[in-house]
This record gives C-alpha cells, sequence and structure tokens, in this order.
C-alpha cells in the first residue's frame, strides 16, 4: 500500500516528498499490521491510528520526528477523513542548538581558513561567513552562487532565491568583507563546493563540515549553530521581530522562541513573541 503513493494530499509532491512519504507509510503499515487493524487506506489513515502510531510506535525516537511523522500522515488522511476533529498529543519541536561564543567564532574561522586545498578552504568559510554572519539554511548555501551576492561601500547582501523563502539578507559587517570576496572568487558558480553535485541531500553541508580537519577539543562547525548565531545575534541587539522574520525566513514569531531561551533577557515565552510581532507590526 504504501508504494501507491502519492496519495491524495500530496499534490505536486517531489521525489524526496514521495519518499519520506512512502517510508512513513511503511511505518505505519507495519505498526497496524502487528495490531490487527484491517486493510485499506481508510483503516490505515485513521486518525487514531496514525496517532497511536505516532505515540507508542514511535516511542524512542525524539519528539520532532514524532510530529514530522503525523505531519505527513495528517496529509495523506485529510483528504480522506477530513480534517481531524481532536486535538493531537504535543510533540515539542526540536531545541535550537546553542550559538557559537566570540572566542569560538574566531576558533571557526581560523580553522576554515587552515584547512587543505582552496576549495575546501573557501566553502569552510563560506559555512562561516554566511551562516553566523547571513544565517542561511544548509540547503539555501548549498544553491548560493557568487553572482547572488552584491556590495556597495564595503557592505555586503545575499540574495537568496533557492531556497524555501526568497529574501535578502544583509551579510553582518564583521563579514560582510570576506562575503564580498568569497563572492568574486566564485563569480558565476556556487559559493559552497562548486561543481556537479546533488545540492538537494539533505547532509550536503553538514556531511561536509564533518569531514573538516578540526581541533578535537574545538567546536565542531555546524550550519545549524551558524544559523542560531546569526538569529541570536540579532534578538540580543534588539531587532524588530517582523524583521527578524524577514531576513531568517521564519513564518512565525513564535518559532524564534527555541532560539530566545539562548539570549539573556529576552522571553522564549511564543505568546510574548506573537504580541511583540503585533505591537512592532502596528508602529
Amino acid at each position: 500500500m504504501a508504494d501507491t503513493v502519492p496519495w491524495p494530499g500530496l499534490p505536486g509532491a517531489g521525489p524526496r516528498e514521495r519518499a519520506r512519504a512512502a517510508s512513513v507509510l511503511r511505518g505505519l503499515a507495519r505498526f497496524a499490521e502487528v495490531r490487527g487493524v484491517p486493510a485499506g487506506r481508510a483503516c490505515l489513515l485513521d486518525y487514531d491510528v496514525i496517532e497511536a502510531f505516532c505515540v507508542a510506535g514511535l516511542a524512542g525516537r525524539v519528539p520532532s520526528t514524532q510530529g514530522t511523522y503525523r505531519s505527513v500522515l495528517y496529509q495523506l488522511a485529510s483528504p480522506v477523513h477530513g480534517e481531524p476533529g481532536c486535538r493531537a498529543t504535543p510533540f515539542p519541536g526540536a531545541k535550537a542548538p546553542a550559538p557559537y561564543s566570540p572566542d569560538e567564532r574566531a576558533g571557526l574561522a581560523a580553522a576554515a581558513g587552515a584547512q587543505r586545498g582552496p576549495v575546501t578552504r573557501a566553502s569552510a568559510l563560506a559555512m562561516v561567513v554566511f551562516g553566523i554572519g547571513a544565517g542561511l539554511r544548509p540547503g539555501e548555501l548549498a544553491v548560493l552562487r557568487g553572482s547572488d551576492v552584491t556590495g556597495a561601500g564595503g557592505r555586503a547582501g545575499a540574495g537568496i532565491s533557492g531556497g524555501p523563502v526568497p529574501r535578502t539578507v544583509a551579510v553582518a559587517p564583521r563579514y560582510a568583507g570576506r562575503a564580498l570576496e568569497l563572492a568574486r572568487r566564485a563569480g558565476g558558480d556556487f559559493l559552497f563546493r562548486p561543481g556537479p553535485a546533488d545540492r538537494g541531500y539533505k547532509n550536503f553541508v553538514n556531511g561536509f563540515a564533518g569531514r573538516l580537519a578540526a581541533d578535537p577539543a574545538g567546536p565542531r562547525l555546524s550550519m545549524g549553530r551558524c544559523r542560531a548565531t546569526f538569529i541570536c545575534d540579532h534578538l540580543a541587539a534588539g531587532a524588530p521581530v517582523p524583521v527578524l522574520l524577514a531576513i531568517t525566513g521564519i513564518a512565525e514569531a513564535g518559532s524564534l522562541a527555541r532560539y530566545a531561551r539562548h539570549v539573556p533577557g529576552i522571553s522564549s515565552s511564543k505568546g510574548s513573541l506573537r504580541a511583540r510581532w503585533r505591537a512592532e507590526t502596528r508602529r
């Protein structure tokens, strides 16, 4: 049954979305078979069956994974049974990684510049510059080209067109010069690992980072921590929430709560952040 994806509920899904849905469905089907759930799409995609699978069948998985599986299954179930009429078990999202300290940032930049080979050095530096300096997601860095970076008066801006939220981000002044230099060298090619590659692979960036030469006692280079550093810097500087949402591509103010918990003096309450967004939007 799982191999019949896409079912109604995944219109226009790409190969990766269909593969993920098929994998989730296979897990649900195995869970249902063991528990004697009758065969057939309507029974398998019953909301109670989905809830039991996500809570009991995925009991050993992290809450964010449980939530992702349920989201996929709900997309498939809603055309069959309509929207769910009851509140599902809450699964908290993954916690944001801690931002890098100033000393760690300097160490990462030095380590990136010390990598063997010009391509490896440039790609490692691009992670630091456009992660900490512009808050890019891994997939956004993967498709960023030198021609996407513009500069005027020593300032640099990265135009993000290949990610989920197109936008332009001003690179932090500390990293602007290096951003412009990396862009100049790349020209119209990709800034990160130029040349043919599967840039949609989810571990394309962090897999590269895991293979970098590094001090065992120092921090590892991670795009997630780089982005968290960018966001926390702006929260600490008092950036208006609407502005921060625009430059990070985050859709909802409450989603900043997972980062705000790392920033002293900033409320990590979703309600507080949403109220702040409403107040700042009206100004």
